[in-house]
């Protein structure tokens, strides 16, 4: 398979295992890229990318940006809290009046679910949601599953365990379409509040008890609890939280295997991983972020070429 099966990447659940192998093959060259001493490749440089962010973002924004300028792509930033969306301008006008510009590709985050599937409907160009709402987080999955396979040499067959707040988390709703769709096992754990009512649905076991997944897994992503998307309390306290469902370096060495560590970030240190965990040899926490650039100019790159054609 030499290009992806979709002309949008609005979700992992519209993607192939072919899509995702394809993107992986991919990533490994331009991982090699990114280490050289010039870093570039002229690949996409007839090609205009905007960046439209309608929430707040650090690390996802930054790694786009930067896959994009490795690509030598044009760039055009966009951020919602100084534009005209703040003067009641629609989703849809406001990235009209950037395709204007002649943008071949869009790349968004937005609060809203669903917010990159309408505008693909409405818009001609092509769509990277980087970030809908609570719904699903494409290319942060993507990069959590490069670097499982990086780090244990596949992903079919693993067992990985995502714990936290999986209620609010679109990073661990991609998670499970991604890991599934190579053929890993998956369960979740975390307190009872925070764990959507139709995760066995989607062929998902909830272990509520965090040594015994520890115990189970290989791979444990850690996710932080999402205040900001919470407007009542789903737990007593962030110290209970803490001891129910904190990983810190004693609860690691009573196991009796050495298990991975990932974390997409921000890392609350101290609430669901501690410092000495964060910084070990077992998390892989920053070799995901290093990926994320390589996995994002993939990603770019093939919706690209078929734009190109």
């Amino acid at each position: 398979m030499s290009e992806l099966s979709v002309d949008h990447l609005l979700g992992i659940k519209y993607l192939k295992a072919e899509d995702i192998e394809l993107i992986f093959e991919t990533a490994d060259h331009f991982k090699e890229v990114i280490n050289r001493p010039i870093k570039k490749v002229p690949s996409l440089r007839d090609i205009t990318i905007a960046n439209l962010f309608f929430e707040n973002s650090t690390r996802t924004k930054l790694s786009f940006e930067l896959a994009e300028k490795r690509l030598s792509a044009d760039v055009i930033n966009f951020s919602a809290s100084q534009s005209s969306v703040k003067k009641g301008e629609t989703l849809i006008d406001t990235v009209n009046n950037i395709l204007s510009m002649k943008v071949d590709m869009v790349v968004m985050r937005h609060p809203n679910p669903g917010a990159g599937i309408f505008l693909s409907k409405h818009v001609n160009a092509s769509i990277v949601n980087a970030g809908d709402g609570a719904h699903e987080h494409p290319t942060q999955a993507l990069l959590d599953s490069y670097s499982i396979r990086e780090k244990l040499g596949t992903v079919a067959g693993k067992k990985v365990v995502i714990v936290g707040d999986i209620l609010h988390s679109r990073v661990a709703l991609s998670n499970i379409f991604a890991l599934q769709l190579q053929g890993a096992e998956v369960k979740v754990c975390g307190p009872q509040t925070l764990i959507p009512k139709y995760i066995t649905s989607l062929g998902v076991t909830v272990e509520p008890n965090l040594k015994k997944a520890l115990e189970w897994c290989d791979v444990a992503n850690m996710l932080r609890v999402q205040n900001e998307r919470m407007d009542i309390s789903y737990f007593p306290s962030t110290r209970e939280y803490t001891q129910q469902y904190g990983v810190n370096r004693a609860l690691l060495e009573s196991l009796d295997k050495e298990i991975v560590i990932m974390h997409p970030g921000p890392i609350n240190r101290g609430v669901e991983i501690t410092s000495d965990v964060a910084d070990s040899g077992q998390a892989i926490i920053l070799n995901q972020v290093e990926n994320g650039v390589a996995i994002r100019m993939a990603v770019i790159y093939l919706l690209a070429s078929k734009i190109k054609q």
